[in-house]
C-alpha cells in the first residue's frame, strides 16, 4: 500500500482528527493492526471509535480499546446479525457496557438494510426499536445504520426520541432532504470516503450544504477506502483523503474541518473521547 503521508499534507502540531467508525476487529487488520494505528497516530488521527455488529465483535471491540489507549468502542447488533442473535445477547451487551465504561462510548451500529435482507424487514424494525430503548437505558449515543430505509429509519428514529445521548447517521446516504431531517432530529451526518468518487454528486452536496456543527468523518474501514485507494482494504490515515475532499467542496482549509468534525466527535462521545 502507498504511504498516505506522502499523499496529504499534515495537520498543524494543535489539531488532530477522530475516526469515528471503523472495524478494527475484522480479518482485515489482522496481519499489521499494529502499524495501522501506528499510521493513523503520525497522521494526528488521535481516537478512532471501532464498532460492533454483533455480540461476538463488540467483545472484540472492546477488548481493542482495552489495548489500545487510542481506540474507543461501540457494541450493538447490527441488522445482518439479527437472524443469529437471541434474547439473551441484549443482556450479554448490557453487562459487556456496565463492565467496560470507560472504554464504550456509544450503542451500533444499529437500524436497518433493505439492500441486502438479510433479515425481514419487520424483525430488523422491531430489534432496531428494542435496541434505541436500549441505548437509552444504557446512556450511550446510538450510532444508526440506514441503507435504502430513509423513510423507516426516521420514523422509528421519531417515534422513539428524543435520545438524550444523541447520534449519528453512520455512511450517511441520503440527500439534502434527508439530512436536514436527520439534524432536525438532533442528529449528526457521518461522511465516509464515498465523498471522494466521480458518482458522488449527492453526497458531495450535503457536504457542501449543511452546518459544519453537524458533520462527523469516517473511513468505515476496511469498507469505502477513499480516492486513491478505492477497491483496496480502508484504513483510518485514510481518513485525511475525506477530509480534504470536504475542505476543498466547502472552501475551508483542511485545518479547520479538522478541528470542527474533532470538536462534533468529543460533544457527541463525550466523556468516553477525552
Amino acid at each position: 500500500m502507498n504511504d498516505p503521508r506522502h499523499l496529504f499534507p499534515d495537520l498543524p502540531e494543535d489539531t488532530c482528527i477522530i475516526d469515528t467508525h471503523c472495524h478494527l476487529d475484522m480479518n482485515d487488520y489482522a496481519g499489521d493492526l499494529d502499524a495501522v494505528i501506528e499510521r493513523a497516530r503520525q497522521k494526528k488521527v488521535e481516537k478512532i471509535i471501532t464498532i460492533g455488529i454483533s455480540l461476538e465483535s463488540s467483545k472484540k471491540a472492546v477488548a481493542l480499546a482495552r489495548r489500545y489507549p487510542g481506540v474507543k468502542a461501540a457494541v450493538g447488533i447490527h441488522p445482518h446479525d439479527l437472524p443469529t442473535s437471541v434474547e439473551s445477547t441484549y443482556a450479554d451487551i448490557v453487562k459487556l457496557v456496565e463492565e467496560n465504561r470507560n472504554h464504550i462510548v456509544g450503542y451500533g451500529e444499529i437500524g436497518l438494510d433493505y439492500a441486502k435482507k438479510y433479515c425481514p424487514a419487520e424483525q430488523q424494525q422491531l430489534h432496531f426499536r428494542i435496541q434505541l430503548e436500549l441505548a437509552k437505558t444504557l446512556n450511550l449515543p446510538v450510532i444508526i445504520h440506514d441503507r435504502d430505509a430513509h423513510e423507516d429509519v426516521l420514523g422509528i428514529l421519531e417515534r422513539c426520541g428524543p435520545f438524550p445521548a444523541g447520534g449519528v447517521m453512520h455512511c450517511f446516504s441520503g440527500d439534502y432532504s434527508i439530512a436536514r431531517r436527520s439534524i432536525e432530529l438532533g442528529f449528526f451526518l457521518s461522511i465516509p470516503g464515498i465523498i471522494t468518487f466521480k458518482n458522488a454528486g449527492t453526497l458531495r452536496e450535503v457536504a457542501r450544504k449543511i452546518p459544519l456543527t453537524s458533520m462527523l468523518l469516517e473511513t468505515d474501514g476496511p469498507y469505502l477506502a477513499p480516492q486513491p485507494w478505492r477497491g483496496k482494504r480502508n484504513e483510518p490515515a485514510y481518513i485525511l483523503a475525506t477530509a480534504a475532499c470536504i475542505a476543498d467542496l466547502r472552501n475551508i482549509p483542511l485545518e479547520h474541518l479538522a478541528r470542527a468534525t474533532t470538536a462534533n466527535a468529543l460533544v457527541l462521545f463525550n466523556p468516553g473521547l477525552h
